[in-house]
């Protein structure tokens, strides 16, 4: 079965855009179809369904907080017997709103073919070791990367490791393990190569790093390069919906999978945003029949890219922005991503680790972790580059924590806003 997706997979992603659309309308047309006639929240909504789906726009945004109210009005009181059985997923909550959402082994089953098509995309060599480095992971060795490979194929081994472990300790690990690949969170794999280069440790045997979970910056896939000389290649996806959109084989933008699913990205209208336009993140799976998401909003904003040079039809994600309470906030309720550069930061200062948290509307705190006390000049300097990233007139305060926890989930955000919900 993993096979004939794969097989499907490997013709669809070089259909033309149109040609990707009517296979999606078509798919859209029998889960609406299936959504009116065995759940309570979608009852009767969708009498026409070609229609429906020819009109994606007139399908209301199903929010969060829908989903965790209504749960038992989404489920599906008869799921198709041949997507076999169904669990349920719940979200880490890192957002502060964690939710539950059903799904089937066919959905299973497309997850582990798109795992597939990422590693064949990037050409992984599967003899090489995996060493993971996320939540969860600790302590856990296997003569295989895991479910999407086990029985299919057969590859090198997989280690892991908790990210609670402090940087010193996961660069030995990394070192005594010599793992041709890595996965891990991006703010992990940023303060890793930092920590790599200030002790000249180059880790020879490592190919390629896979990242997933945060916002990925291009600073990180630089730092990437420099300290350890391999790609780095990221992954959208949520665990509400599955893959989302891969990196590119041929470039650092993402496709969107659309043979699973309908990408939308709209403005705060609703209203389509075009290439080049940063807008709010709607996914509708395809194949879930076991609790049908019509245009779920994630919480992630993403800007939309123009066709891609490789010539496949799938839409092209140029970059994922952030989520809501990653913006910061102003008084006049307009919104924007701040950017503070990492290697800037600790240029000016012995910095570990930091994070900033809008507290009002003119004010950010400033929480850094430190090798040692900083003097007057070093706050100063801090304070310039971190003013320079955001509105005028906002103070910038300082805290000393002795570490900054990862969230739920194992993530971690360089800037949080407490006012943006």
């Amino acid at each position: 079965m993993v096979q004939a997706v794969l097989d499907a997979l490997e013709r669809t992603q070089w259909l033309s855009p149109a040609e990707l659309a009517a296979l999606q309308r078509a798919k859209l047309a029998a889960l609406l179809r299936h959504a009116s006639a065995t759940t309570r929240f979608h009852a009767g909504r969708f009498p026409r369904p070609e229609d429906a789906a020819g009109e994606l726009t007139a399908i209301p945004v199903l929010a969060r907080r829908e989903l965790q109210e209504h749960f038992d009005d989404l489920k599906s009181s008869a799921p198709p017997a041949d997507h076999g059985v169904v669990r349920e997923a719940r979200t880490s909550g890192s957002s502060g709103m964690p939710v539950r959402v059903l799904k089937t082994a066919a959905t299973a089953l497309f997850w582990r073919a798109l795992t597939l098509r990422d590693h064949l995309w990037h050409r992984r060599e599967f003899a090489g070791k995996l060493a993971v480095i996320r939540r969860r992971a600790g302590g856990r060795t296997s003569d295989n990367w895991g479910a999407a490979t086990r029985g299919f194929v057969a590859t090198g081994p997989c280690v892991g490791l908790e990210p609670s472990a402090g940087l010193d300790a996961q660069l030995d690990w990394l070192a005594r393990e010599a793992p041709a690949y890595l996965l891990s969170y991006p703010s992990l794999v940023r303060e890793l190569a930092l920590r790599s280069m200030a002790r000249g440790l180059r880790l020879p045997s490592l190919r390629g790093v896979r990242t997933l979970g945060e916002l990925l910056t291009a600073e990180v896939r630089e730092l990437c390069r420099e300290a350890w000389g391999c790609p780095l290649e990221d992954v959208y996806s949520s665990e509400e919906t599955g893959y989302i959109a891969l990196q590119c084989p041929q470039a650092a933008h993402y496709h969107v999978q659309a043979e699973t699913l309908i990408v939308e990205v709209v403005d705060e209208a609703g209203r389509a945003c075009r290439p080049g336009e940063v807008g709010r993140v709607l996914v509708t799976p395809l194949d879930n029949y076991a609790m049908p998401l019509l245009r779920y909003e994630l919480g992630d904003y993403a800007e939309l890219g123009e066709p891609c040079a490789c010539g496949r039809g799938l839409p092209v994600l140029r970059r994922i922005v952030g989520r809501t309470r990653n913006m910061f906030v102003t008084a006049a309720g307009e919104r924007f991503w701040p950017s503070f550069g990492s290697r800037s930061l600790q240029r000016a200062a012995p910095i570990v680790q930091h994070q900033f948290v809008q507290k009002a509307h003119d004010l950010v705190e400033a929480r850094l972790v430190v090798g040692t006390a900083l003097t007057a000049e070093q706050e100063a300097a801090v304070r310039k580059i971190v003013v320079s990233g955001l509105p005028s007139g906002v103070r910038v305060v300082f805290s000393y924590p002795a570490s900054i926890e990862r969230g739920a989930g194992g993530k971690f955000e360089d800037f949080r806003s407490e006012l943006a919900a």
